[in-house]
């Protein structure tokens, strides 16, 4: 039977250790916020190595403050998947002079740097692959990247990149979802072996996704729940992402999951609804919907 894994897209998000859902003298002590964690949720997503590359440090200490059987979803550095990138974001040995404020677009920074940021990457991943606690390598791509040759083999690429390791897909781009063109969408993981990410974001904007989910790797199926803001691709990070889900929108989704469990050996369930303690409330709901604690229809 597929394990099915509940948890936030982060566990040090300020508006999160600002809510009070931390025990009290723990807000402030990231080993006792991350052990915290670790006994409510068994999979995490980190988010902050998408503004920064992560040390190997930091995935060594992961990995010595969570349980056996506890994984992390790591976000890819955002210039590795085709995001404009503030120069200043870089290593500082790799950083264009001067940096300041410009930023960095696909195709302008030498390949010799991304090679080295991608070797840099997977080296701070290691403690957490040597003790079994990396679950996935999340290579989530902007709305710009299009369907299409280049936009394929720019996803074929970074899934390269990333041999050895499980890996999720996330696109932004409605293009992909379209009717005559997601099947191929799904082929294309399947062939790379990477998982399709479905996610689930208010409907009737422009930028919206459908709330469609597939399996296309044995391994792992992920599902990201973004909230239902009307702000969904606009405004600022509260705004698109405000949102608190009620258990009815909650159990829309039991279908898709258990079926995804049918088509892969582990299910990932992220709430990234990062607002206050609304991630972690959803999260709590769902693990008692998927366990049958209260009733699963809407």
């Amino acid at each position: 039977m597929a394990r099915i894994l509940t948890g936030t897209c982060s566990w040090t998000d300020p508006a999160l250790v600002a809510s009070g859902w931390y025990p009290p003298g723990t807000a402030s002590d990231a080993e006792a916020r991350l052990r915290y964690y670790a006994s409510r949720f068994p999979v995490v997503e980190v988010d902050s190595t998408y503004y920064a590359l992560p040390g190997e440090r930091s995935g060594r200490l992961w990995a010595e403050r969570t349980p056996d059987g506890f994984v992390f979803d790591v976000k890819a550095f955002s210039l590795l998947t085709g995001h404009p990138t503030r120069a200043s974001a870089l290593p500082r040995d790799l950083r264009p002079e001067p940096a300041g404020n410009r930023f960095l677009r696909p195709g302008s920074a030498p390949a010799e740097v991304v090679d080295e940021l991608w070797r840099r990457f997977a080296a701070a991943l290691a403690p957490l692959r040597e003790a079994g606690r990396l679950g996935a390598v999340l290579l989530q791509f902007p709305p710009s990247l299009a369907p299409g040759p280049a936009g394929e083999a720019a996803v074929a690429a970074a899934r390269e990149r990333c041999a050895g390791m499980r890996a999720a897909v996330e696109f932004r781009h409605p293009g992909w979802f379209a009717r005559d063109r997601f099947g191929r969408t799904l082929d294309l993981l399947r062939g790379i072996d990477a998982a399709f990410v479905a996610v689930d974001v208010a409907q009737g904007l422009p930028s919206s996704l459908p709330p469609v989910a597939a399996a296309t790797s044995p391994e792992l199926s992920v599902v990201r729940l973004h909230g239902r803001s009307p702000h969904w691709g606009t405004g600022s990070k509260e705004d698109r992402f405000r949102h608190r889900y009620t258990d009815g929108e909650l159990a829309e989704w039991l279908p898709r999951v258990r079926a995804l469990a049918d088509g892969s050996a582990e299910v990932h369930v992220l709430f990234n609804n990062c607002c206050g303690d609304a991630a972690v409330t959803a999260a709590g709901a769902a693990q008692r919907l998927l366990s049958g604690e209260v009733p699963n229809s809407p």
